[in-house]
């Protein structure tokens, strides 16, 4: 079995002959020594080998070691002398797998984002963005902990689709190499890439109960921010005979879950964040963990921000779409702390979001976080067959092309709900990230789709 580098740091079995795998991040010589500092990409720290000249192919091969090399190393684990690490292990033998060349863009140094950004298929050797990858793994694992732990079963919704979720008309296109007549709708009629998994969710939540999907959604929107991308993932829950408040709970607990474990698991990766990305980090998440969310009704959230005396780009009155900057003026400034904003006006709204009493705003809710905004969205869904066939109206949909979606209401309709989570603006928030760009590994946004 292949030994790995995190445990062994975790509980190292001093005096044992080792043999590990990994690249080379650093090479130092001094006299008839060299220093090489292993890492495989299971923790932030690496491991420091000692190799000396009694080795078979010192100079010819580890005397010439550039950085970025692979390499299989055998040795015994030590105590280390050294201030700031436990322990070392001396090389017995030393073999280059790969070699490395002398050009390797990532020497050691600190490189913007910026410069990373183009070269998507190096920066995960960087200790940032490896980092970033380790938290992300991490949090997927705990998105599914989540849901299991509670029941929920797994969907597997489909990533091509005739639905447009948000009304929209956001999608990105699925055709063939045909481009003239019928043919080039290989469907039959015209499909595209999902920007929401929720409307087939809800086929099965009508089914089995609470179910969750947890996948690639796209959105052929024309934004270059940092908050936005053209592939990214959703975690999307539908629960029967749930409605806005149990909603609202779900959501809640999932957050503070999914934060807590990290801050348990990812210890020395969150540290790097704290200490390098985003001063404070560590306490802002604890204090997520640790305090109940406010809860504001979006008129009162209008009227909190009518009233700041602050000159907003984008003007506030009712029935706007809240804009990031007023988000995060609510979140960060009024109450320092994450934020459940409900009770949206219905025109600003999708058309399956449920009508309130009030006949002007619908059981939504978002939620928002410092530093990003709104980090969930959500509703409990329309259940009530002719109201939601007005809405669809009115937002200019084809009944017939829903009727499937309407069938829900017809035959055993019930009370549901559920929200969607962007798991790149997740992993945004908890690594301190100032773009979205690096909480994915391969980031596709306009004008820009590497590897």
């Amino acid at each position: 079995m292949k030994l790995r580098i995190k445990n062994i740091l975790n509980k190292p079995p001093l005096g044992e002959t080792l043999t590990l795998c990994g690249w080379l991040r650093t090479r130092r010589d001094t006299g008839g020594f060299s220093f090489l500092e292993l890492n495989d990409g299971s923790c932030l720290s690496g491991l420091q080998v000692i190799a000396d000249a009694s080795l078979a192919n010192y100079d010819s091969d580890i005397k010439t070691l550039n950085t970025g090399a692979s390499l299989q190393i055998t040795g015994e684990l030590k105590e280390s002398p050294a201030q700031g690490q436990v322990v070392e292990m001396h090389a017995t033998s030393v073999e280059v797998v790969g070699v490395s060349c002398p050009d390797y863009p990532l020497q050691k140094k600190r490189h913007s984002f910026e410069f990373l950004r183009e070269m998507s298929h190096l920066r995960p050797r960087t200790n940032a963005l490896g980092a970033v990858g380790r938290v992300r793994s991490r949090l997927g694992y705990a998105v599914h902990n989540f849901f299991q732990e509670r029941d929920f079963i797994f969907l597997h919704t489909p990533i091509i689709t005739t639905s447009d979720c948000e009304g929209a008309g956001e999608m990105f296109q699925v055709r063939t190499g045909h481009e003239h007549g019928s043919e080039s709708h290989f469907f039959g009629h015209p499909a595209g890439l999902t920007v929401s998994g929720q409307l087939q969710a809800e086929v099965y939540a009508m089914a089995l109960g609470d179910v969750y999907t947890f996948g690639p959604t796209f959105r052929a929107e024309n934004s270059n921010t940092s908050r936005h991308l053209a592939e990214f993932w959703m975690i999307e829950p539908e629960m029967a005979f749930c409605d806005l408040q149990c909603n609202m709970e779900v959501a809640g607990d999932m957050l503070k879950y999914l934060i807590a474990d990290v801050l348990e698991h990812c210890v020395e990766d969150m540290q790097l964040f704290n200490n390098f990305i985003e001063k404070g980090l560590l306490e802002k998440l604890k204090s997520v963990v640790e305090k109940d969310f406010v809860h504001l009704p979006y008129t009162e959230a209008i009227e909190l921000l009518e009233k700041s005396g602050r000159s907003f780009d984008y003007p506030v009155k009712w029935g706007i779409d809240m804009q990031s900057e007023h988000e995060r003026y609510l979140c960060e400034e009024v109450f320092s702390c994450p934020l459940i904003v409900t009770d949206y006006p219905a025109a600003i709204k999708p058309f399956y979001m449920r009508m309130n009493d009030d006949g002007r705003t619908v059981a939504a809710m978002d939620i928002l976080v410092p530093g990003i905004g709104e980090i969930v969205g959500g509703s409990q869904r329309e259940e009530r067959l002719k109201v939601l066939e007005a809405r669809m109206k009115e937002a200019g949909l084809s009944l017939e092309e829903y009727d499937w979606y309407l069938d829900l209401r017809r035959y055993g309709s019930a009370p549901h709900s559920g929200f969607g989570l962007g798991f790149e603006r997740l992993v945004q928030f908890v690594t301190g990230m100032s773009n979205i760009r690096e909480t994915i590994p391969f980031p596709r946004t306009p004008g820009f789709a590497p590897c």
